[in-house]
């Protein structure tokens, strides 16, 4: 059980105290409720891009990094299709050092052209070095766009095209951050051996004098229900020939997402899971193969991996995979091998919440998600799932209509 105490500043910033004394280490993480779903079709990329210009220098502070070494910090950021996450871990002693340097963010950034030219750059040579010229690295630049055709979730965080981090203006820059990075569109956790009344007190000093602001307005399009098959086949200088496979699951805190989250394990958890032992182990079709569940805030996608072996032909190889499939929606999987993912799944959430920056993040997430309980939850969600029910969940997910399938061919 995470526990936590909450209050909220009079600009709209959400705040969660989680106390623990045996921590020398102080979390601060704050999770802006902004991720690339949230971008203009013709603009992607901007959630992304933001996550670097928030380094690159504040209204006050011109750089990040540099006071925060000096107090022991360290500090990391990521971008999802759903939310922009920035954290820092340094000694509690130091806790201010965060505050001071979070609250400048927030407030403005130094909107430097240089500053943005810089991350500009950064930004683009990230997109060819892990898109374009890794192995591999266009699959989601494929996939997405092949699952969603409504849905923002068709493009990458990274966005569709370079040209439209090229193109980005500091207008456009401005636009994004004051419609988007604002105390009412943000939820901040604070870890460690602090208390509440020490929060309080440090949120009011360094955000209290924050404006709140006008957030854009999410209205974003719901993807119709797919009802036939898709294929695509591309081909690029890679080793191994590949598939991918994604079929449509509910959301990340919807009815529904764990009986998927538990296919997907019953299929490709591990050396274990069924994919694994039945194509890699027994009949060697595959080098290596996978299967996982996106756990998206809106309806995601369930997603086989795999890279064949050398000279195995690609429809035999789909072929196999069908069969394994075609086992779980016709078989009831035995009580062992149920308990065995349940009790996989429970320990990886039980050994996550070890660690103190873990748990402040379960703490944002859930928050930001519209209920901050949902960081308690998922043990007791996993143990309501019923073994009939992934029987069940397996028809209605893995069937041909729901199924996105990418061939991806070595030249």
């Amino acid at each position: 059980m995470i526990e936590y105490q909450h209050f909220e500043l009079k600009n709209g910033l959400k705040v969660y105290v989680h106390q623990d004394k045996s921590s020398p280490i102080a979390a601060f993480n704050i999770c802006y409720n902004v991720g690339s779903r949230d971008e203009n079709p013709e603009k992607t990329g901007f959630a992304h891009l933001f996550e670097h210009l928030m380094f690159g220098g504040s209204k006050n502070i011109p750089s990040y990094d540099e006071p925060l070494q000096r107090v022991g910090g360290e500090n990391n950021a990521f971008t999802s299709p759903d939310i922009t996450n920035y954290y820092i871990t340094l000694p509690v002693n130091n806790l201010e050092t965060a505050f001071w340097l979070e609250s400048d963010r927030m407030l403005s950034l130094s909107f430097d052209p240089k500053v943005l030219e810089v991350q500009r750059n950064v930004v683009i040579e990230e997109f060819k070095q892990r898109y374009l010229n890794q192995p591999y690295g266009d699959i989601w630049l494929k996939l997405r766009p092949l699952a969603y055709h409504v849905h923002p979730y068709r493009w990458a965080t990274i966005g569709k095209e370079i040209s439209h981090i090229e193109n980005a203006t500091m207008e456009d820059v401005k636009e994004f951050f004051y419609s988007h990075y604002l105390p009412n569109n943000a939820t901040l956790v604070i870890g460690g051996n602090v208390n509440l009344k020490e929060v309080e007190g440090l949120c009011e000093k360094w955000f209290g004098g924050i404006s709140a602001g006008k957030i854009a307005v999410r209205n974003l399009p719901k993807e119709p229900v797919q009802m036939q098959e898709r294929r695509l086949e591309t081909s690029a200088k890679v080793p191994l020939n590949a598939l991918y496979k994604a079929y449509h699951v509910p959301g990340r805190y919807e009815n529904g997402y764990f009986e998927a989250d538990l296919i997907s394990d019953v299929l490709g958890r591990g050396k274990s899971a069924r994919l694994n032992q039945v194509l890699v182990k027994e009949k060697k079709l595959f080098n290596s193969i996978s299967a996982y569940s996106t756990g998206s805030l809106d309806p995601g996608l369930l997603v086989i991996s795999g890279h064949l072996n050398q000279g195995v032909d690609i429809e035999t190889a789909e072929g196999e995979i069908e069969k394994v499939l075609d086992t779980i929606k016709s078989e009831e999987i035995s009580q062992t091998e149920f308990s065995k993912i349940k009790n996989q799944a429970k320990a990886t959430i039980g050994f996550g919440e070890v660690e103190l920056l873990n748990r402040v993040m379960n703490i944002a997430f859930a928050a930001n998600a519209g209920d901050v309980n949902y960081c308690n939850q998922d043990m007791e969600k996993i143990d309501a799932v019923k073994l009939n029910e992934l029987q069940n969940t397996a028809n209605q997910i893995l069937k041909k209509e729901n199924c996105n399938t990418l061939i991806y061919r070595a030249e």
